[in-house]
């Protein structure tokens, strides 16, 4: 891949359909972990690109059992310095802060959106806050097309250099691996906005584990 774009590549990372647990009968508990592994070419010409783990989030979401049309979750959610190069992710920040996310179901569709803000409370200053807005048109054979660009915001950067805005597309494919139901997709998204240093391109191979409660014997 030509300098200046980038390879992100999310395996596994349960965002479509965490795990639920029933903690009562108006109440659930929604977890979701993320695990990337990121691919970074380099910047400057002849430089080596950086490729490993980067940062492991996990979110808890408290979500009502009988939500009706409109889906709704908050909680925690978790950063931890996981990162196996400087270039690819923090290797010394522990982060924790809110976060909340709404969903609709209408027909084949899904809209829906996530956010959240994480401070450092060990390691190096973080203050990040990141959007996720997301828009799937379900086909048949569990098949769908997809739009879910991550628009993250970098607080500790000066005026300018903050934001990262992508707009993008791909399509994805739910099966199974033996018994575990697995949610598959592929989506580019080009950034529009962005720091002087950072990548035109993003694209983003992502394969979510599907834990139902059938499943894990809940």
């Amino acid at each position: 891949m030509a300098p200046g774009k980038s390879n992100e590549v999310n395996s596994p990372s349960l965002s479509r359909k965490p795990w639920r647990v029933t903690l009562t009968g108006r109440w659930n508990l929604i977890t979701r972990t993320i695990i990337p592994l990121v691919s970074q070419p380099s910047f400057t010409a002849g430089g080596s690109g950086s490729f490993g783990l980067s940062n492991i989030s996990f979110t808890a979401f408290l979500s009502p059992a009988n939500p009706g049309k409109l889906v709704w979750g908050v909680g925690p959610v978790a950063t931890f310095p996981t990162a196996t190069s400087v270039n690819v992710g923090s290797q010394s920040t522990w982060g924790l802060g809110p976060s909340a996310v709404l969903l609709t179901m209408p027909g084949h569709w899904v809209f829906g959106v996530l956010a959240n803000n994480v401070w450092n409370i060990a390691g190096n200053s973080a203050n990040n806050m990141l959007i996720q807005y997301f828009v799937n048109y379900n086909l048949p054979r569990g098949w769908y097309v997809t739009s879910s660009p991550i628009i993250p915001a970098n607080w500790n950067q000066p005026s300018g250099q903050q934001w990262v805005v992508p707009f993008g597309a791909g399509f994805g494919k739910l099966f199974k691996l033996g018994k575990l139901p697995i949610n598959g997709s592929v989506s580019a998204y080009y950034d529009a906005v962005k720091p002087d240093i950072g990548p035109d391109w993003t694209l983003r191979v992502q394969f979510t584990i599907l834990l139902p409660k059938q499943l894990l014997g809940l």
